[in-house]
């Protein structure tokens, strides 16, 4: 069973959100409705919810993290639920427990919620195959593999800038071989129906047969950047690489980092963005990434909406066993 098939129950509702891929629009568009219904509580004087009370959110970072962890600790303390950060670098994992040990241990604490993120791809998936029934899995990024929450909250900065998805040209930057964060993107666009995708970097920083994904690629960021209404920037991730892929990053930075001269050539009124953290001066200029083009600072404000309203959504699809359904 595929990780698509596995986050949906027999009616089609969420009950794990892993990957973007396999999901309708209409599964995409609840995630950015509730989220849109839910950005202004951050702007009340009592910034929480009862939505989640009573439930117990664990997030399970294998991986380091700090933007991530941070933002869906703060969407799940505003929905009332109790949250544990497990700490896997002084957990018994690094002692030799299996990961499904570890599991099982966890669930004995009556969890409802698991947000995993795992340096191998497919990770989430393997868990949420292994939990209880009443337990959702959320995936904060597994391997190359998928971010499907990161993708979110990207097409949900979006559509609240650009929101005629049939007609919107998006450009996506850098190292698209290494990241989890391009893959999700391109699935979430094309799902929402985006006239065009394209993907520019260097030949050593495009997977084999990207096209198949439904994109255009460019090695040159000046055909590639020509008219298009959002500019995504990627991280170079120098720790996911083998081998010189780069000659350095001062001559990637020269050839395909965004400057203001390069982001002339988009559209006037286009927005940049980057998932972070930024390396200033390697994929993107000061000026651009501080600049009144930039939503950078507002795709982390989004973020805790977005994973707020996937929270809600999965959870509520689940029944927690009582004494009478055991």
């Amino acid at each position: 069973m595929s990780a698509a098939h596995i986050q949906l129950d027999r009616q089609g509702r969420l009950l794990h959100f892993l990957t973007v891929e396999g999901l309708t629009p209409r599964h995409l568009t609840e995630i950015l409705d509730t989220a849109e219904s839910l950005r202004g509580v951050a702007e009340r004087r009592v910034k929480k919810l009862p939505t989640l009370h009573g439930k117990t959110v664990v997030n399970l970072f294998f991986e380091a993290s700090t933007r991530t962890r941070t933002t869906f600790e703060l969407a799940a303390k505003r929905l009332s639920a109790d949250v544990l950060n497990l700490n896997i670098a002084t957990s018994s994992a690094v002692k030799g427990e299996s990961l499904l040990d570890t599991l099982r241990n966890i669930e004995a604490m009556q969890c409802d919620m698991f947000v995993v993120r795992h340096e191998q791809s497919g990770a989430a998936e393997f868990i949420a195959h292994h939990v209880k029934p009443h337990i959702a899995v959320l995936n904060a990024g597994d391997g190359r593999h998928a971010h499907p929450t990161q993708a979110m909250l990207d097409v949900f900065t979006i559509r609240r800038h650009k929101p005629d998805f049939p007609n919107l040209s998006v450009a996506i930057v850098g190292d698209i071989l290494h990241s989890r964060v391009a893959r999700s993107l391109i699935h979430a666009l094309n799902i929402l129906g985006a006239g065009e995708i394209r993907v520019i970097a260097p030949r050593t920083l495009l997977p084999a047969h990207i096209e198949t994904l439904g994109v255009h690629a460019f090695h040159d960021p000046r055909q590639g950047l020509r008219d298009v209404d959002v500019v995504v920037m990627l991280r170079l991730q120098r720790e996911r690489m083998e081998g010189a892929l780069l000659p350095s990053e001062a001559e990637f930075f020269q050839r395909y980092g965004l400057t203001e001269e390069r982001l002339a050539l988009a559209k006037p009124d286009a927005i940049v963005m980057h998932p972070a953290p930024i390396n200033r001066g390697v994929e993107i200029d000061s000026r651009v990434a501080d600049g009144p083009q930039s939503v950078i600072l507002e795709q982390v404000t989004n973020g805790i909406a977005v994973r707020m309203a996937i929270m809600s959504i999965t959870l509520g699809h689940h029944a927690r066993p009582t004494a009478e359904n055991v």
